[in-house]
């Protein structure tokens, strides 16, 4: 081979482990992304069942049940304007309440309950994660009920947009 037909071929296996390597980072970014949604965006239909994600707003009061062994608990997780029922099998965290933030990672169940694998409660009584408390006051918006002062509380101080 000549040096200029060995150099095409250097540049054109080199293109080809270029992209052998791109696709396999695209591959493993889009097995490890995960969409925050709200109550309100599953109970509008518009989640596959199959996808996973996570949902987030707050642990609905007198919802939570725990079975006879204390590791399967089903509890609504709410964000002021829809709800959805969330069954989780493991240990909660310590900081996880009725009342309190949460955000459970999982999938929808075609039967319309949200299958978690993971739960995250908030770490604080006056934090909120920007997401979810926008969230929530965009599903007040959308319909219709007034913000109150305790939205505008829900963002940490400091915090604009």
């Amino acid at each position: 081979m000549k040096g200029r037909a060995r150099r095409a071929c250097i540049v054109a296996a080199g293109l080809v482990a270029l992209g052998g390597d791109t696709a396999l980072v695209l591959n493993a970014l889009n097995a490890n992304v995960m969409f925050f949604v709200t109550p309100a965006q599953f109970v509008s239909g518009s989640m596959k069942h199959a996808a996973r994600v996570r949902v987030g707003g707050l642990v609905q009061r007198g919802s939570v049940e725990r079975d006879a062994s204390g590791l399967t608990v089903r509890f609504m997780i709410f964000d002021t304007a829809r709800e959805i029922p969330v069954l989780y099998r493991g240990p909660l965290p310590d900081l996880f309440r009725e009342g309190s933030g949460a955000v459970a990672q999982g999938r929808l169940l075609p039967a319309g309950v949200f299958l978690a694998d993971q739960v995250l409660a908030k770490h604080d009584d006056k934090y909120m994660p920007l997401d979810v408390a926008e969230a929530i006051k965009r599903a007040r918006s959308t319909l219709g009920v007034s913000v109150t002062a305790a939205d505008t509380a829900l963002v940490p101080a400091g915090v604009t947009r």
